[in-house]
């Protein structure tokens, strides 16, 4: 099979809302008999307006501790997606996805790099993080960013890559996950895809991994791609990157800055 992409690899790299109804009285007074009924007493009134005080404090409290306990609630999720999204999980969280989750048509991110797009992504990386400088960054991620694969297309099971103006495509089954450990102590999953049938111009073994570890909708992804699973499991260094096709390099930088 003639294959001419380059390997990619891995990068280092989610309330319900409580409704609670206001309790209203029944307004609609029985006119009929109003009449025969006995004035209430002015200690009557009291009592009861005592009464509707502390009904209305209640309800005002457990509305607070509702919305409270939501937040709170909230609060837990968003740490706990971060966690995941920073590589930290255990096993057992990890579930099989389908390729449905990466449906779309997809962009490289390389060519915003090479055209200085992603500049402010490294400048903002080095002043806030302060692993590298800003030239250190984006040398980094030139070589995770590299590839010849400009854009691909996911369709049910067809995958179709863009590569150098010609454009092969090939169907694709689920052949389950592997879960990595980096050097740095956090994790990753690669969800592995392989060719169902011989074609022309297409990969033997896709590799996905978008930082999450369920089915999930990816808003962007790492791939990587070859005829060797395992060895693609050992790349380290290269991790083509894709967001969807219709966001311009200006909306990947600032959501690149947000995460």
């Amino acid at each position: 099979m003639k294959v001419f992409f380059a390997k990619g690899i891995s990068t280092i790299a989610i309330s319900s809302l409580l409704v609670v109804g206001c309790q209203t009285s029944d307004s609609s007074s029985e006119s009929d008999s109003a009449d025969n009924e006995a004035t209430p007493t002015s200690a009557d009134s009291e009592d009861s307006s005592e009464s509707q005080e502390q009904t209305s404090e209640s309800h005002t409290h457990e509305n607070e501790h509702d919305h409270d306990h939501e937040h709170d609630h909230s609060h837990a999720d968003d740490e706990e997606a971060q966690q995941i999204y920073d590589g930290y999980f255990e096993d057992s969280q990890v579930e099989d996805r389908s390729l449905s989750d990466w449906e779309g048509d997809w962009q490289s991110v390389y060519p915003y790099l090479q055209d200085g797009t992603l500049d402010e992504v490294f400048t903002h990386k080095a002043e806030n993080e302060g692993d590298m400088t800003e030239e250190e960054y984006k040398e980094y991620y030139h070589e995770g960013y590299q590839t010849d694969v400009d854009r691909i297309t996911i369709q049910e099971d067809t995958v179709t890559f863009f590569n150098n103006g010609e454009e092969n495509s090939g169907e694709y089954v689920y052949d389950g996950y592997e879960i990595l450990t980096y050097d740095a102590g956090n994790r990753g999953v690669r969800y592995i895809f392989e060719l169902a049938e011989e074609a022309e111009g297409v990969p033997s073994y896709i590799q996905f991994s978008d930082h999450s570890i369920y089915p999930n909708e990816a808003d962007h992804y790492h791939l990587y791609w070859g005829d060797d699973r395992e060895a693609l499991l050992d790349e380290v260094t290269n991790w083509p990157t894709y967001y969807p096709s219709a966001m311009d390099g200006h909306d990947i930088a600032h959501e690149m800055i947000a995460h």
